[in-house]
């Protein structure tokens, strides 16, 4: 018993292609993950900049001035603005579209909006 040595097979080399059948396996699953994240990142980011632009835009409406111009200088390239003006208020939407971290996934639609009561006329 001495003399005698272990085989390898039935010591540590029984697991030697595991690692990489698991690697090979969970691999693409942690890359959608990471798109997922990243996608979500991107998209609560342009929200955060569609937000802005609609406050912006409803506080200049609410003032008398142009909101659209107001919300174009903050929104995000190639978003679109909707003015809707009332007796009492101003609203101003603001939505944007953003690319999917996939050229061949459909693109997300971020939308958000403002309201802001217009302020009383000043009589002199």
């Amino acid at each position: 018993m001495i003399g005698r040595r272990r085989s390898g097979r039935h010591g540590r080399g029984r697991d030697q292609g595991s690692f990489t059948a698991e690697l090979a396996a969970g691999l693409p699953a942690l890359m959608l993950l990471l798109l997922v994240g990243l996608t979500a990142v991107l998209a609560v980011a342009t929200r955060m900049q569609c937000l802005d632009a609609a406050r912006d835009g409803a506080m200049a409406g609410a003032r008398g001035e142009a909101a659209a111009p107001a919300a174009a200088r903050v929104a995000p390239a190639g978003a679109d603005i909707t003015v809707s003006t009332g007796p009492d208020s101003v609203t101003v939407e603001v939505r944007a579209r953003i690319r999917v971290l996939g050229a061949r996934l459909p693109m997300v639609t971020v939308t958000s909006a403002a309201t802001a009561a217009r302020e009383p006329e000043i009589v002199v």
